[in-house]
This record gives C-alpha cells, sequence and structure tokens, in this order.
C-alpha cells in the first residue's frame, strides 16, 4: 500500500527494470541504531532516512521509553527539527518530526513539538528545562545535503549512551508495523497533547546564557565587526539573538548563506571545519565591512568556527584545540575574577575528550581545578558533567577538537550559538587590552605550555582492511606486541580501547570504557607527543590526532613544529602504510 507515492515511486521503477543491485541497497539492511541515534541519507527502503523507517524508529523508541519511565504520559518528550528536505523522496526533517510526534501522541505521550527550525542544542535544553523524559533532534548536522538524521537525548540532558541504543535497537525490530494511524500527521494538530515550546525557549535560553555574559558594558561600547555565517543552516536568527541578549551589535551576515537552504549551493560540504572552502563568502563580507573576526556555524547550530584577521592581512582559522584553549581560559579566568568563594575551586572541573587537545589538563594543574578526560563525542562529556552537577560540582566548560563547544551548564551538549557570543565577548574584551585572540592564544601557551596539534585521516572502504591494519599494530613484532618505536620516535606508552590494555596502569587495565566494536589505540612517545588512531563511527575513515606538549617555559614553537611533523611523517609511514594498504589520503 503506498503511503508516499515519492518513494513507492522508486521502488516501483526498481522492480520493473529488475535491478537487484539497486533494491539489495535499499532493503538488504536496516539502518543502525546508535548511540548517535540514526544517521543517513533520504530515499527509500530500510537502509535510507524516510517516512516509513522515522515511524519505525519512533515506534520503538516510545515502547522502550514507556518500559523505562511509569511519568511518560505525564512529563512528555521534546522534537526539534532544522531545515533539511529532500525532494525527490519528499522527506524533509520538519515532515519526520511532525510523524515521529504523531506516533507518541497516538500513544497518550505528551509532545513539545517546536514549531519552526532550531538549532540542535534547543532540544537538550528543553528536555532539562521542562524535565521531560526524552528529546529527539532531527538532523544530519554538516553532512552532506542528501542525509538526515535522528538524534536522541535521554531524561538526564545529555545524549544517549550503551546500553540505551540496543535498548531501542531491539524495541525498533519489535516494532516495524506501522500502528493504525501511523501516517496521518495531520491528526496532531487538533490534539490537546501536542504543546510548542518555541517561544518559551527563546525565551528562557536567552535568559539563561547570559549568567555567561561577565562585560556587558565593554559589548555595548566595543568597535569591533564580526562576520557571522550559518552555512545555509538554522543558525542566523539564533546568533542574532544571542548577540542582542549580550548588549552587542548584531554581527553582519553572510547575506547569501544566512537564510536555510537544503541545497547548501555556495559550498562543497556544508562543515565549518573543512576549513578556508567554506569561509570564502565570508572572508569577503568581513573585507568589506572591516570586521575582523568571523563566526560560522555548522548548519545545526551546534559547532562554531572562528577566523581572524593577522596584522600581515591574512586570515587565521582557528583550530578546535586553539579556539578550546581560548575558551578554557577565558571561562575559568570568568569564573575566577567573579567567583565569591576561592575554596570552591576545589568543586571546578573542564572535559574534553581523549582526542582533543590536553591544555585544559596544563591549566587545571596550574590553577588548581579539575580536568577529567571522556572518549570521544559529547554524549560522555554531557553524561559526566552531569553525574558531576548531581555531586554539587561546577562543570565550567568541555570541548572537542571537532569544533564543539559546551560553555554553558544550561545546555549538556555543544552548542554553537552559545559559543560563538562568549567568542565575541571575549574578543572585544581582549579589544579594550590592544589584544587580538591570536595574541592572547600564545599568552596562553606561554604561561602553560605550548600544546601543538595536528590531526587527519586516511579513507579506506574496506572493513578488512582496517581491522588487519590494528590486528598488525597488536602484532608488531611477534604476537601480542605492541610496537616499541615508530621510525626514530621511542613508544613510551599504550591504551589500547578496543581491547581494554594500558600499560600504563598497576594492573594493565584502561579506566575509560572499551568498545570491542570500535578501533582505538593511543600511543605515548618518550619526547612527550601523543598519537591517537582510531576508526570513525560515521564515516569510512581511519582518523589520527597527534599532540605535542611542552612545559611552560619551551618556547621555541618552529622546534616543536618541525618535531610534530616527523612524528606524523613517522606514524604515517609505519603505523597507517598507506601504499601498502592501499589508503586513499585526505585531499585539501
Amino acid at each position: 500500500y503506498q503511503q508516499n507515492p515519492k518513494t513507492y515511486a522508486i521502488v516501483k521503477q526498481l522492480l520493473a527494470e529488475g535491478n537487484a543491485g539497486e533494491l539489495q541497497k535499499y532493503f538488504g539492511s536496516r539502518m543502525e541504531f546508535g548511540t548517535a541515534g540514526l544517521r543517513a541519507a533520504m530515499g527509500a527502503g530500510i537502509s535510507h532516512m524516510n517516512d516509513l523507517t522515522i515511524i519505525q524508529t519512533t515506534q520503538g523508541f516510545c515502547r522502550y521509553l514507556e518500559k523505562n519511565f511509569s511519568d511518560l504520559k505525564k512529563r512528555g518528550v521534546v522534537i526539534g527539527f532544522d531545515a533539511r528536505a529532500h525532494l525527490s523522496s519528499g522527506g524533509s526533517s520538519k515532515r519526520f518530526a511532525r510523524l515521529a510526534a504523531n506516533t507518541f501522541i497516538s500513544q497518550g505521550v505528551p509532545v513539545y513539538l517546536f514549531s519552526d527550525i532550531i538549532p540542535t542544542p534547543f532540544v537538550p535544553y528543553t528536555v532539562t528545562h521542562l524535565k521531560l523524559c526524552a528529546g529527539i533532534m532531527v538532523t544530519a548536522s554538516h553532512n552532506p545535503k542528501q542525509d538526515n538524521g535522528y538524534k536522541v537525548y535521554w531524561e538526564n540532558g545529555a545524549q544517549i549512551i550503551s546500553p540505551h541504543d540496543k535498548g531501542i535497537s531491539q524495541a525498533i525490530e519489535e516494532n516495524q508495523e506501522p500502528w493504525p494511524q501511523a501516517w496521518d500527521d495531520k491528526l496532531i494538530d487538533s490534539s490537546p497533547l501536542l504543546h510548542d515550546p518555541y517561544a518559551m525557549v527563546n525565551k528562557e535560553y536567552f535568559k539563561d546564557i547570559q549568567k555567561q555574559c561577565f562585560y556587558r558594558n565593554i559589548n555595548k561600547e566595543t568597535n569591533l565587526k564580526f562576520v557571522h555565517t550559518s552555512v545555509h543552516g538554522v543558525g542566523h536568527k539564533f546568533v542574532q539573538l544571542a548577540f542582542k541578549a549580550f548588549d552587542l551589535s548584531p554581527p553582519f551576515a553572510v547575506p547569501e548563506q544566512k537564510d536555510p537552504d537544503p541545497d547548501f549551493p555556495t559550498v562543497k560540504y556544508p562543515n565549518p571545519e573543512e576549513g578556508k572552502g567554506v569561509l570564502t563568502l565570508s572572508f569577503a563580507l568581513a573585507e568589506k565591512d572591516g570586521a575582523r573576526i568571523i563566526l560560522a556555524n555548522d548548519p545545526d547550530a551546534d559547532r562554531l568556527a572562528v577566523a581572524e584577521k593577522q596584522e600581515s592581512g591574512e586570515w587565521k582559522v582557528f583550530s578546535g584545540n586553539e579556539l578550546g584553549a581560548l575558551l578554557g581560559w577565558w571561562i575559568f579566568t570568568c569564573w575566577k575574577n567573579n567567583s565569591r568563594d576561592a575554596c570552591a575551586i576545589k568543586d571546578v572541573y573542564m572535559l574534553s575528550s581523549t582526542v582533543s587537545s590536553k591544555i585544559l589538563r596544563a591549566i587545571a594543574l596550574k590553577e588548581g581545578f579539575h580536568f577529567e578526560e571522556t572518549l570521544t563525542g559529547f554524549k560522555w562529556m554531557g553524561n559526566r558533567a552531569k553525574q558531576l552537577m548531581d555531586q554539587g560540582k561546577a562543570v565550567l566548560f568541555a570541548f572537542e577538537e571537532a569544533i564543539g563547544y559546551m560553555c554553558c551548564p544550561a545546555v549538556l551538549d555543544k552548542d554553537g550559538v552559545s559559543a560563538a557570543v562568549i567568542t565575541a565577548e571575549m574578543a572585544s574584551f581582549l579589544a579594550t587590552r590592544n589584544l587580538s585572540l591570536s595574541q592572547q592564544l600564545k599568552a596562553v601557551y606561554d604561561e602553560y605550555g605550548f600544546h601543538i596539534t595536528k590531526a587527519s585521516y586516511f579513507i579506506c572502504h574496506d572493513p578488512k582492511v582496517i581491522q588487519q591494519l590494528f590486528d598488525n599494530l597488536r602484532n608488531f613484532d611477534g604476537k601480542n606486541t605492541y610496537p616499541k618505536s615508530c621510525g626514530r620516535f621511542k613508544v613510551s606508552g599504550i591504551r589500547d580501547l578496543t581491547t581494554g590494555y594500558d600499560s600504563s596502569q598497576p594492573d594493565q587495565k584502561a579506566i575509560l570504557p572499551t568498545s570491542k566494536s570500535s578501533q582505538m589505540i593511543t600511543f605515548t612517545f618518550a619526547n612527550g607527543g601523543v598519537a591517537t588512531m582510531r576508526t570513525s563511527g560515521t564515516e569510512p575513515k581511519i582518523k589520527y590526532y597527534s599532540e605535542l606538549c611542552a612545559p611552560p617555559g619551551n618556547s621555541d614553537v618552529e622546534q616543536l613544529k618541525k618535531e610534530l611533523d616527523e612524528l606524523v611523517n613517522a606514524l604515517e609511514k609505519h603505523f597507517f602504510q598507506p601504499e601498502k594498504n592501499k589508503l586513499q589520503r585526505k585531499t585539501e
């Protein structure tokens, strides 16, 4: 029976052509529901995001929540969506969000469905603010335009972690037959169970982030000009409102990119992590309007890239680690200057993921607060932050190198809106001291020690090759022996979070949780270098992250950079062996 004429027509066409290969691709295997929820292309069949797979996923999620919360029908869930849409299959984030809402409402569960597009962080914010059981955000963040996703938050306001993904996955398998009125999303419009949190959250969120505003008078007076781009996503309106909440003049918006457009026409990839290519139009506008700083959000506004015009006239795009260093320094400094209680420093925490720079560790050691590292991904930082907050600790800041920042305890996930306006206040403050962001970054490194990082990846479409590559590292000099050196660099420590081995622990067991389903090995080198190799959960990539941490006082940056470059070259040559393994390099 055809409920969606567009996906029905696609499948009918393939059947008529007898195209078994394509049909196998569409129906061979169901999308996997993981801790990041779903992420796949929109289109027909159970391997894609479409009306049917959204209904099935939500039915499973609904049953799983009923099992976990006796008060689900009292508290309810929140659902948000971005501006993605796919003409040929009729799928769109808004349509998927309405179908999900319909599924919950049909079971008597109250739904707080945003009436318009929102940034992803508004969903975890609403879960916490209204004490709901769960949240769903329909977005594929910065993925290519044909993709969509379904991201899930638990009652603690953080993304789900295991075993919830397995439980939900199983419940989806058990609830595949669409319930009687599953397709009829018009039913929700007249339901008393449907609520729209849009106006409330637009008021309360901007009130809450003002707790991170410390220099209102400087903000009012500053001559510093900012350019903002939302890269055809949802961010424009909300960053404008955030600037207003901080009494900053509104940033200049890149006109070609400020309105949502699911085709992302001006960029090859809508991902500000890709650096200068995504920022071409921003540079042009900044030159025209005399702005020194560019703030760029990804399409669902949960990440932030920052660029600054240097004395030389060149633009510097800060890496995620560099901006993490600046924001960590700034947020701690603001806390210190505004904290009434000096002894409270023992209850202050900052977090970052294990593949991010350890600069926060260096700041924490010198200043006397706590630093913890977590596994990769904000789901771990959000959940750990909530645990610490429940114990009465203050979690001031968390970040990951993939330009994700949590600057405000009201959102237990990365938030590119609050990060953008806090960066603007920091820049305005520094300008009154005649300092640029780049100069302040150097000052942070001078005080706490230089932390130089370098990360990249290889593309590999063959899971067998990836498995062999990591097996080789675990049996490098004979069975069950890891490498003792990498070229001229001596290995001093190994942590393998796939197997749970850690050479630095007395019992050789890793402290962080291990996962057999993904590959991740961290090598520590005698020269103070650290390198992690890991597989990506969402892409066919083997990524690496490397860092050289120098103690304060070692200021020969060029020498440190050279040393790190040589370490990375050795890592690629000896551990990745790209020629032998036919790996494809990241192309700039």
